[in-house]
């Protein structure tokens, strides 16, 4: 049940795709999201060489024999990057499926995804910007509404009025997302006109996730009530956990500080320490309200599972099954 355009394009089980996380989305992760069925995305920023990257796609392919995708990200960093030395190793290493994100469309880049037949996914904001990149030739548009972690765009659009926008201004299968937590979500999306959907926050409290256990515990006690929102005033809004990390961000922000101040605060080397070393202020974690829905801390697969199986029976019974 549930096979979609989605499952038979990316040759996928499960119309579920794990979103790409900073510091989480490694290759044991990803690994652990494929072989569960969905499809899970391999965060190249997380690379600081082409060997490390290339490092990083070996042990994908060694930990599974299920489709990944890797995202190549466009968003701005502190470090320069030559994407195009991320797509030389794709090809090599013939990696099917690709994912950008980022302020803009990668108008250097499109072509050669198209020249090596890879299946390309554009994660975009709105309509206007998923007509942009399926004009540009993307297979894929991934949108995800207000409820999202992490980077929430500038439009503001909830996941309900979101997802069916896009999915009735395109040609190409949508990945709707936002508040994704369970197979209501699941079937709700699918519902709203997408082809499956992207989830980051509910993953977070699985055993794989490579976070520490005090994060994991401080997550399943938060409710839909305990996330916030921070960086607009740089113009990089993300919703994240509300711990004091992020409240310090806030403030700083109120006080018009220096955008170096900010950075110092929600750098990506405080997030990681806070992952490795379980300091819950260390840094800021993205993190949506779907955080509220978090009651148990399953392995990706039963998770995967119990959401298949609850919107099954949802489906029947809204069937009069």
């Amino acid at each position: 049940m549930f096979q979609t355009k989605i499952t038979k394009m990316l040759g996928i089980e499960y119309p579920i795709v794990g979103g790409t996380m900073m510091w989480i989305s490694t290759p044991e992760f990803v690994a652990a999201v494929s072989n569960a069925g969905g499809l899970g995305i391999l965060a190249s920023a997380m690379c600081q060489t082409r060997e490390e990257f290339t490092e990083a796609v070996d042990r994908v392919q060694e930990l599974t024999d299920k489709p990944f995708a890797v995202n190549i990200n466009l968003f701005p960093t502190t470090r320069p990057v030559d994407n195009n030395d991320y797509v030389d190793i794709l090809i090599e290493k013939d990696v099917r499926i690709v994912e950008t994100s980022g302020h803009s469309a990668p108008d250097d880049l499109s072509a050669r995804f198209k020249e090596a037949g890879m299946t390309w996914i554009h994660k975009c904001v709105g309509v206007r910007y998923a007509l942009k990149v399926e004009n540009m030739g993307a297979d894929v548009v991934t949108v995800v509404g207000y409820e999202n972690g992490g980077a929430t765009g500038r439009l503001d659009i909830g996941t309900l009025v979101l997802v069916p926008q896009v999915a009735n201004a395109v040609k190409v299968p949508v990945i709707g997302g936002g508040g994704v937590s369970d197979g209501r979500g699941l079937i709700a999306l699918l519902a709203l006109g997408a082809q499956g959907v992207i989830m980051g926050t509910r993953l977070l409290t699985t055993q794989e996730a490579p976070i520490h256990d005090n994060l994991k515990r401080e997550l399943l006690n938060a409710s839909e009530l305990d996330t916030m929102l921070v960086m607009r005033s740089i113009g990089a809004t993300h919703r994240v956990w509300a711990n004091s990390a992020a409240k310090r961000c806030l403030e700083l922000e109120e006080q018009q500080s220096k955008f170096e101040d900010i950075i110092s605060v929600v750098a990506g080397a405080n997030a990681k320490q806070m992952y490795d070393t379980g300091d819950l202020d260390a840094g800021i974690v993205s993190c949506g309200q779907g955080v509220g829905m978090a009651h148990d801390m399953p392995t990706v697969k039963e998770l995967f599972d119990r959401m298949i199986s609850q919107a099954s029976d949802i489906a029947g019974s809204l069937s009069g099954n």
